[in-house]
């Protein structure tokens, strides 16, 4: 039985596990880097081991010292979370052959859904549409340019590793194809340590939507419905939502059975998502597996009332499922936006410093998934995601009323965050209406990135009014003698250090 699990991650997803072991009666065990000694999951955690120097390819990328944490402290499992060692085979391999349970698929799956082209070829064995293109690496120039024509412009050279846009590049022009070829197989070098790219037919108006699944090791394998993830900038997913506003009831069966079918072609075990192209006309492709938890789960964690994590342990721990395809639907609406420390206004540049206030928005129907307190200095070498805000309603109207309601109340300052973009988004008539593809940030750029000032100088001028009658009468709060009782002044000091945060 699992009786205490390593947390290879950091930050919020570090903490969501923990969350699910406490209420499981596991143990939790955190890492951390020189950065993250004052880290949130380093306090919650039931143990922390410190394991190097604050890049993360000197510490959370480093599979010995994981691994060595995990035998000081006699754990039996290693959860990834997501991102850092969550897709990595080889990490998959050797915490089996060191006698740790990897709470996630076999080192197999991962090899075979993490390479795009093997994917692509294992679906299409299995029945699983894909998006037509080639089945083999790009080796030769001409050869290549011959395809394209044949398929048709506009097209897409993809790398064959890795993701997150790199060694990506859209052609719509056969002047583009040998640039963007040779673009795509530099940057997957750089990215990913391997140029293969291939070609596939670009979806002109495409919808990100991703299936999530858990299989057990006994065949079983579920779905738990789908998840929007269209509105993404720069290939990176900014807003996810379930339902999908594009899906009806006959789509979502049909992807539903191909997701559990495209799982079962890898003997998968554990929580993943099949993730897929879907055009206006509702036909669908395979994109690619995720063999991890995602991001996003949350929502489907709301609306199904599934908890994914929890479902990951027992998986690991050699447990059948005991969730049935039929007894699963799906309850009201859940949106999750995420939050950056980025400043949207100046080409979203990370922004890393010290929180100086926080406000979480609280009330019914909000879940708060972060990592940030006050007085934490959130560092330069990490991602910038900071939080995720999750909202739940009986209707996708409630929900997005819900959803502004949750942005007004929520307050970091000390460092730039995304939360005015995601203000703005909510804005638009596209989103409102439901009807968005992946196309949606540029289409509405005039509108998402443009500061709406008026409102911001009005926050800026209450607050410096603020500051302004606090200063006046701070010489009133201070005492005349050292040794007078100071009483109720220093409470009401106490009640304005807030509005001083915020000025500072």
């Amino acid at each position: 039985m699992i009786k205490k699990i390593l947390i290879a991650n950091r930050g919020e997803i570090a903490i969501r596990v923990m969350r699910s072991c406490r209420e499981m009666g596991i143990k939790s065990v955190a890492v951390y880097s020189e950065a993250d000694r004052t880290s949130m999951h380093v306090r919650y955690a039931d143990e922390a081991y410190f394991i190097g120097p604050s890049p993360s390819n000197e510490s959370y990328l480093v599979i010995d010292k994981i691994i060595d944490a995990a035998k000081k402290c006699k754990a039996d499992a290693i959860h990834p979370g997501y991102g850092f060692l969550s897709e990595n085979a080889e990490f998959s391999e050797r915490c089996k052959k060191e006698g740790l349970i990897f709470i996630g698929p076999s080192a197999y799956a991962i090899n075979t859904m993490g390479d795009k082209l093997t994917a692509r070829k294992t679906m299409t064995a299995a029945g699983v549409p894909v998006v037509p293109g080639t089945q083999e690496a790009i080796n030769d120039i001409d050869n290549a340019v011959k395809v394209i024509k044949e398929i048709g412009l506009p097209v897409m050279i993809k790398a064959s590793s890795g993701g997150g846009g790199k060694g990506m590049r859209l052609v719509t022009d056969e002047k583009e194809i040998i640039n963007s070829i040779n673009a795509a197989k530099s940057e997957a070098i750089a990215s990913f340590g391997d140029d293969a790219v291939y070609i596939e037919k670009y979806i002109e108006s495409p919808h990100h939507i991703e299936f999530q699944i858990l299989a057990d090791n006994f065949g079983n394998t579920i779905h738990l419905f789908e998840r929007e993830c269209s509105v993404q900038r720069r290939h990176q997913k900014v807003v996810e939502e379930t339902p999908s506003p594009l899906m009806n009831d006959e789509i979502r069966g049909e992807m539903g059975k191909t997701a559990v079918a495209a799982a079962k072609a890898v003997n998968y075990s554990g929580a993943g998502t099949i993730e897929f192209i879907v055009d206006d006309d509702l036909n669908y492709y395979f994109l690619e597996m995720n063999t991890r938890l995602q991001v996003e789960h949350p929502i489907t964690e709301r609306v199904v009332g599934v908890d994914l994590v929890r479902q990951q342990i027992l998986i690991a721990n050699n447990e059948k499922l005991k969730l049935k395809q039929e007894d699963l639907k799906q309850s009201g609406h859940a949106i999750e936006f995420r939050i950056y420390a980025e400043d949207p206004d100046n080409n979203f540049v990370p922004s890393p410093g010290v929180i100086t206030n926080l406000t979480e928005p609280l009330g019914t129907g909000v879940r708060h998934d972060g990592y940030i307190y006050e007085g934490y200095e959130i560092p330069m070498y990490y991602d910038p995601l900071i939080s995720k805000l999750i909202v739940w309603g009986k209707t996708r109207e409630e929900t997005i009323k819900r959803l502004k309601r949750a942005l007004y109340e929520y307050k970091i300052t000390g460092v730039k965050t995304s939360i005015k973009f995601l203000e703005r988004i909510l804005d638009t008539d596209d989103f409102k209406n439901g009807k968005y593809n992946t196309h949606f940030i540029e289409k509405n750029k005039n509108v998402l990135m443009s500061p709406q000032k008026s409102k911001g100088n009005f926050e800026d001028i209450a607050i410096i009014a603020a500051s302004i009658d606090f200063t006046t009468k701070l010489k009133k709060l201070q005492p005349k003698k050292p040794t007078q009782n100071l009483g109720n002044s220093w409470k009401d000091f106490g009640r304005k250090r807030s509005i001083l945060r915020l000025w500072k």
